[in-house]
């Protein structure tokens, strides 16, 4: 698909699921990462030299030491973070969900595409959305939402941190605690720029009402002056907007002085409520400093987007990072067949037993071939999904909606070997209410001859149906004794409309 300017309005920097942006600069580079919830590796880091194309370089918590699972339950996992650059060595802060004895988590590197350190946990610091900072005397600043273990302090709360032993220098403090306008002050952000300190939250709910909101104090413990034109960001009651549920932003100044941040959002279609299904993607706006406060300037940037389309034979000595499970590790699910490829098995672990990758374009097709058996999806959870299963010489269509399953045809073949297609293409609506945001496709490909085994409402595979903070993803997995995946293949096809 060829790909022309778009505006940073309206497209992401970083498309599919891709949510939490955190950022920071060294020198002429930018570093960029982001939530990942059940999937691992998580915390997925990506480098550009230019705020608009990125480039993933891997994943920041890729040892099971770093990130522990828990009960992997979607939209459990790593939460919302922070990554900063200090004294020549990167640091990540991050909550992991489903360890909650651990409080936040605090890995470091010389190197972001790593390797990340063993952990420093901060067990008293209960809660969500870690930020650092260092202050003027270069102690560590926690800033998270939650609470102090053992103690009745709740809200916005900040300490300073010994990183030996990730306990805390005297005792946590609340802050700013948002504008009190707005529901679920979350994911804070401290700076030093200039005579002040701020601290950006995101208010609203990461939903219609999301929102970004500051405060500047004197000293990072506050007072804190709200600043006048609360919510500097937000995208809430404007419907007519192709993007929405923007906030959760990050600043950074660029190498040239000026500032920029990332925010997340959506871009949801069909008819209303309107349906998203990449989940949330990192956009970037441009900012000014209007008296003393930040100006978002989201129309600053154009750009032509990143080429999202990939085939991967799996010849390579490492998987590309783009490569993820649900509730697993990818080990536990594919290794490199003698022949080519990979061998695919049920981990028996309790997960779904796939190897993932995210879903970028709003229009896509896919084809994953097997050799003796195998199964392809496309899904938001194990409870949302739809896909196709080779085994004993025959492929099927099968669906999964809530506590629904079904199988939706089938085909018997002679061959070993298949190539299974699964598409996201425009809607055939028959009535304005049933307009979704896609059809998605199940087809099995023989030579130039295509099945279609299925064509299914989108609607089922979005957020607003399926809940939860990720988005579709791309699974292949066993399906028999003697699954092979060969190759696969994503494809970027023609645009859809957003509004």
């Amino acid at each position: 698909m060829s790909r022309t300017a778009v505006s940073g309005a309206e497209h992401p920097i970083v498309s599919g699921f891709h949510p939490d942006p955190t950022i920071c600069r060294v020198g002429e580079d930018y570093y960029l990462a982001h939530s990942s919830f059940e999937y691992f590796p998580g915390a997925p880091i990506f480098h550009s030299r230019d705020l608009v194309h990125w480039k993933q370089i891997g994943n920041i918590l890729d040892r099971r030491g770093q990130f522990l699972r828990a009960d992997g339950r979607p939209s459990g996992g790593i939460y919302g973070s922070t990554l900063r650059h200090h004294e020549d060595r990167f640091y990540f802060a991050t909550t992991n969900v489903g360890d909650a004895d651990s409080g936040q988590t605090i890995v470091t590197a010389e190197d972001p595409a790593g390797p990340w350190s063993d952990p420093i946990f901060i067990p008293q610091a209960v809660g969500i959305d870690p930020d650092i900072c260092w202050d003027d005397d270069g102690e560590l600043l926690l800033t998270w939402t939650g609470s102090v273990a053992g103690t009745e302090l709740r809200g916005m709360l900040q300490g300073r941190v010994d990183l030996k032993t990730g306990e805390f220098i005297g005792e946590p403090y609340q802050v700013w605690q948002g504008t009190g306008r707005l529901d679920f002050p979350e994911a804070p952000h401290l700076y030093k720029i200039g005579e002040y300190w701020y601290l950006m939250l995101a208010e609203g709910g990461t939903e219609r009402g999301h929102s970004v909101t500051i405060a500047r104090a004197e000293r990072p413990e506050g007072p804190y002056e709200s600043c006048p034109a609360n919510p500097v960001f937000t995208h809430r009651s404007r419907p007519g907007l192709v993007v929405q549920n923007t906030g959760h932003a990050d600043l950074v100044q660029t190498a040239s002085g000026e500032w920029a941040a990332v925010y997340l959002a959506v871009r949801p279609s069909g008819f209303t409520p309107c349906y998203h299904v990449l989940g949330r993607e990192t956009f970037l706006a441009g900012v000014d400093w209007v008296d003393g406060w930040p100006v978002f300037d989201e129309h600053r940037y154009d750009f032509t987007p990143d080429e999202t389309s990939f085939e991967d034979d799996f010849t390579a000595d490492a998987p590309h990072p783009r490569w993820v499970s649900p509730a697993s590790e990818p080990d536990a699910i594919a290794a490199p067949d003698t022949d080519g490829g990979l061998r695919l098995r049920v981990p028996g672990d309790g997960s779904p037993g796939l190897l993932c990758t995210r879903v970028e374009d709003l229009r896509w097709e896919a084809e994953a071939e097997f050799t003796g058996s195998g199964r392809f999806e496309v899904r938001i959870d194990d409870r949302h999904r739809y896909g196709l299963a080779f085994e004993d010489g025959t492929v099927r269509a099968q669906a999964r909606i809530g506590g629904v399953s079904a199988d939706l045809g089938s085909v018997s073949l002679t061959a070993g070997s298949v190539v299974l297609r699964i598409a996201a293409v425009d809607c055939e609506a028959e009535t304005m209410t049933a307009y979704g945001p896609d059809d998605i496709v199940l087809a099995l490909v023989v030579g130039d001859d295509v099945t279609e085994l299925a064509r299914l409402d989108g609607r089922y595979l979005s957020t607003e149906v399926a809940a939860g903070f990720t988005g579709r993803v791309l699974g292949v997995g066993a399906a028999g004794e003697s699954s092979r995946l060969r190759r696969f293949r994503y494809t970027a096809t023609a645009s859809a409309p957003t509004a």
